[in-house]
């Protein structure tokens, strides 16, 4: 009786077993099933999303444009057709334009043809602006105008290199050189009207120096002419540094516009101020200052 009763008890240890195993298959199943339906769902809502094609549409290849034939060169082997420079060309002439070369090159019949275009040319302003041209304190008007207006630009005409005319000089020297107070004169290219001021040029030699009155003529050369304030400024400080490749340069600038004098928001007390500083005068602060101070432009 002992013994079936031991029997009895160890069955039911077994029976008991058996039904936690099968029990923690089932969950494991129940489980499964769980996250696969959530990996279906989460598929289905990832597809639902509209992808962007990157691929092209479709195309006859017989509709594509042929591709075109490459460009010869017109260089020819050797031959020197632009300076590598872009402040001063090869000839010496500063920014050149078609009309430029066409100016500076003319013989004394093509200019004046030149004159007598622009004679007529001011002769009809005078008309659209409702004068009478043949009233006696108009009759010379329009060749004096046209006269004027050459000389206001003949910096087109001029000639970096004929300016400098080799006025370098090897001195050793490399202490700052500053020429303040050099009178501007230059026609706005917005209105043709008048802009003028004072330029202030500085700059350390690498041990050769320039011929001083070089300087305003450099000034003068690139003012007489068609210009900016800004490009003005940047042009004079460019040239020097090209001419004179020194430590640095630096050019201030202030000046009086008409076009906002005369016209526009006529201000007349309005100034305007431009500097380009190259080289040791814009990497370092205290050569930049030192320069401002000795041109009265730094307050501090």
């Amino acid at each position: 009786m002992v013994q079936f009763e031991h029997s009895e008890s160890e069955s039911g240890a077994m029976t008991s077993k058996t039904s936690s195993v099968n029990g923690e298959a089932a969950k494991r199943k129940d489980g499964e099933k769980r996250s696969k339906k959530k990996s279906k769902k989460s598929g289905l809502h990832r597809s639902s999303k509209r992808r962007h094609s990157i691929s092209k549409a479709a195309r006859d290849p017989r509709d594509e444009p042929e591709s075109p034939p490459p460009k010869k060169s017109k260089k020819e082997e050797g031959a020197v057709t632009r300076s590598p420079s872009p402040v001063i060309d090869f000839d010496g002439l500063s920014r050149p334009s078609t009309g430029t070369r066409a100016r500076a090159e003319e013989t004394p019949e093509q200019a004046a043809q030149r004159l007598e275009r622009m004679r007529g040319a001011v002769r009809t302003l005078l008309e659209c602006v409702g004068e009478d041209p043949d009233r006696e304190g108009l009759l010379d008007t329009p060749a004096r105008y046209a006269k004027a207006l050459l000389f206001f630009t003949q910096g087109y005409q001029q000639n970096v290199r004929d300016i400098v005319n080799n006025a370098i000089f090897h001195e050793g020297h490399n202490e700052m050189v500053v020429i303040k107070g050099i009178e501007v004169f230059s026609m706005c290219e917005h209105h043709m009207v008048p802009f003028t001021g004072q330029m202030h040029i500085g700059y350390i030699p690498s041990h050769s120096v320039i011929g001083l009155s070089k300087l305003p003529r450099i000034a003068d050369m690139f003012s007489r002419r068609l210009q900016i304030q800004e490009r003005l400024t940047k042009e004079v400080a460019n040239a020097i540094m090209e001419i004179l490749q020194p430590q640095g340069v630096a050019v201030v600038m202030e000046s009086s516009h008409l076009c906002m004098v005369m016209r526009g928001v006529e201000k007349s007390s309005a100034t305007t101020i431009t500097s380009c500083v190259l080289g040791c005068f814009e990497r370092k602060e205290k050569t930049r200052n030192e320069f401002l101070s000795l041109v009265g432009l730094n307050r501090h």
